[in-house]
């Protein structure tokens, strides 16, 4: 079946700006809910232990959205090139190499995640009274850890292959579901940081199923086993492309790892203790 042609190539520069602006805005203030809505349940049903928790363990997240932002961003921005030059076949097989690093990464990345979790949440600034919660949560986030990252890729791809509106409804989805399932799990089910951890990894779970469902109604290519065959010269391209978005998440990582450690080494010192810096760290992020 021939495949439509790409809006971005035919249709006027305002009102492509106009449709995919908006939606991509939602779909970035409804991703925060995420971590927002995590805080405020876990805050209520836990206490600080359980923020500040979350927030050593939120540099792992951070790490794997890098990863999962260069190939979607990437194969994005790959799928726009080569359907510029009219080169549809090249066109998905970038597609294709793209979801398939992102599925051999994250699976790597997953199981990494919950072998050196302990050594992980060390580095991230880990207290010893904020063990105990960060690796209830920790090992349960990273479980959902592929879910995230692949949803997270095909956003990118989907807003590029001209559906910004869809991309955002399956990011509003899994938000809203979040918000349903926290105080389910925490306070009904009384599951603590675990239940945020499980709401939060079945709500990404979702989204990426709304996005892979996507895969069979692309609008300009086509994807099928030819496609997925990964080709070193494509992947490579692909992770170029989407370099300046891994590189800007993991400034960001550094960034909070370093603040993490400074402030449970100093915050030890003052009448605060280390904990409540830290969880006052992320809350500024977040807000």
């Amino acid at each position: 079946m021939e495949k439509e042609e790409n809006i971005l190539g035919t249709e006027k520069i305002g009102k492509l700006i106009k449709k995919f602006s908006i939606p991509c805005i939602i779909s970035l203030l409804v991703n925060s809910l995420y971590n927002i809505v995590d805080q405020i349940f876990i805050g209520q049903g836990v206490g600080y232990l359980g923020n500040g928790a979350t927030n050593v363990v939120f540099p792992i997240t951070m790490i794997c959205l890098a990863f999962s932002l260069m190939l979607g961003d990437g194969a994005s921005s790959y799928l726009s090139l080569k359907l510029g030059e009219k080169k549809k076949e090249e066109a998905a097989k970038g597609v294709g190499n793209g979801l398939l690093l992102a599925t051999i990464i994250s699976i790597i990345l997953c199981v990494a995640s919950l072998i050196f979790l302990p050594q992980l949440l060390n580095l991230f600034g880990c207290t010893d009274n904020l063990r105990e919660y960060a690796i209830q949560y920790g090992r349960i986030i990273v479980i959902g850890l592929p879910f995230m990252m692949i949803g997270t890729s095909l956003n990118s791809i989907i807003r590029a292959d001209g559906s910004p509106k869809y991309s955002m409804m399956s990011m509003v989805a899994g938000a809203v579901l979040n918000t349903i399932l926290d105080p389910i799990f925490i306070f009904v089910f009384k599951m603590g940081v675990e239940g945020a951890a499980i709401a939060t990894v079945f709500s990404q779970f979702v989204t990426f199923a709304l996005n892979a469902r996507y895969i069979k109604k692309f609008k300009s290519i086509e994807i099928n086993k030819e496609t997925l065959k990964l080709k070193a010269s494509v992947g490579k391209k692909v992770a170029t492309l989407g370099i300046s978005s891994f590189i800007t998440q993991m400034s960001f990582v550094v960034v909070v790892a370093f603040e993490n450690n400074l402030l449970a080494k100093y915050g030890a010192e003052s009448k605060f203790g280390s904990e409540i810096p830290i969880t006052v760290l992320r809350n500024c992020y977040e807000n």
